[in-house]
Order: structure tokens, then sequence, then C-alpha cells
């Protein structure tokens, strides 16, 4: 993976400690996991869109009057 050992990722997570601190941890990984849960979504099948006109048989009997 990448070339990225146990004590490569352990030295990354000392740095993000240290940057971050303790308490600002839960945040990140709550805000990447949103992230690549909306990238996921995004990515994955479109959802469906009803395409059919609305009927227009009250808007066009309010113009004739």
């Amino acid at each position: 993976m990448f070339g990225i050992g146990i004590p490569e990722l352990l030295i990354i997570l000392v740095i993000v400690l240290v940057i971050f601190g303790a308490n600002k941890l839960p945040e990140i990984g709550s805000g990447m996991g949103r992230a690549i849960k909306n990238f996921k979504k995004a990515t994955g099948e479109p959802e469906e869109i009803d395409v059919t006109p609305k009927s227009e048989s009250k808007d066009a009997s309010d113009k004739k009057e």
C-alpha cells in the first residue's frame, strides 16, 4: 500500500496529534468520514429524476380567464 508500513503510519499519527491536538481528532475524523460518504454517494448510481411534466390544466384555465 504505497510503501507505507506501520512505523510510518504511527509517525504520521503523532504528527497529526501534535498539529491538531487530541481534542480536534474526533472532529477531523467525523469530517473526513462525511466527506468520504458524500464522495461515494456522488460517484455511485445517480438518483432517479422524475421528468414527467406536471399537469398544467389549472394554469391553462387561469390564463383563459
